[in-house]
């Protein structure tokens, strides 16, 4: 990996994080395209980049969340079920689905289709809980199990607990604002469990690169949080929906 492929990847990984078109899967998709060889720092790098997103979402929304308490056990009820599910399957997902481009494409384009879908029921069944505060512990544990259906590249995380939180009663801003907050104990896990099994075992020059990756991620996150927030109050997510169709009917298509 070259520092400018380091930087285009923390770039990628900052804008899509957050929004619902899966940000792994990008960054498999970006990698393929830029030629970079899937080796196992490539896969971690594709992990642990992910620390710089978290890192701006989590110094924007840290005052806020002390000054909601009523929060913290809702997210840790979200979080064990995920942290469960990712532990039991770390090793398959590393070993067969990351760096498996052909699966991004398929996952962004049946993804798409089901945002769509989605968009329309959930416009029909209104939502009747306004607040994070306000949902049971049941219902923080059911975003979380939709929640690890993101361990297959392409899906999104964000996806994944933005529906889910709408699915349980959450408006639309308070599901993506707990989808924000749901992903720093999610990929802080993530990134210590890769970290641990690999035994940090790279070079300086990969340290390098990975520092360049999180510090690029860091800035092009905290730019594209608030844009994301404001847009998703006035419209709906299906335009991220035709998106992801879009990419996975050109990777099918034209890079196969």
């Amino acid at each position: 990996m070259e520092w400018y492929q380091a930087v285009v990847l923390g770039i990628v990984e900052g804008v899509t994080e957050f929004l619902p078109i899966s940000s792994t899967g990008h960054m498999i998709l970006v990698s393929k395209l830029m030629g970079i060889s899937e080796n196992e720092f490539v896969k971690s790098f594709e992990i642990v980049v992910q620390l710089g997103a978290i890192a701006a979402v989590g110094m924007m929304y840290i005052q806020k969340v002390i000054q909601n308490r009523d929060w913290w056990g809702k997210i840790v009820a979200s979080f064990v079920v995920t942290g469960v599910v990712g532990t039991l399957l770390y090793e398959f997902v590393r070993e067969y689905l990351l760096g498996n481009a052909t699966l991004v494409a398929v996952s962004l384009l049946v993804g798409g289709i089901l945002l769509i879908l989605l968009e329309k029921w959930l416009v029909k069944k209104g939502n009747n809980i306004k607040m994070i505060g306000e949902i049971s512990y049941k219902q923080a544990a059911t975003i979380g199990l939709v929640q690890t259906f993101s361990i297959v590249p392409g899906v999104s995380r964000s996806m994944a607990t933005i529906f889910g939180g709408i699915g349980v009663g959450l408006s639309r801003k308070e599901a993506v604002e707990y989808s924000f907050l749901l992903a720093v104990p999610t990929m802080v896990a993530a990134s210590a469990l890769d970290l641990s099994q690999t035994g940090f075992n790279y070079s300086q020059e990969e340290y390098r690169m990975l520092g360049i990756g999180l510090l690029c991620a860091f800035v092009s996150a905290w730019m594209v949080v608030k844009v994301f927030v404001a847009y998703v109050q006035k419209h709906d997510m299906s335009l991220f929906g035709w998106y992801r169709i879009l990419v996975g009917l050109l990777y099918l298509t034209l890079m196969k």
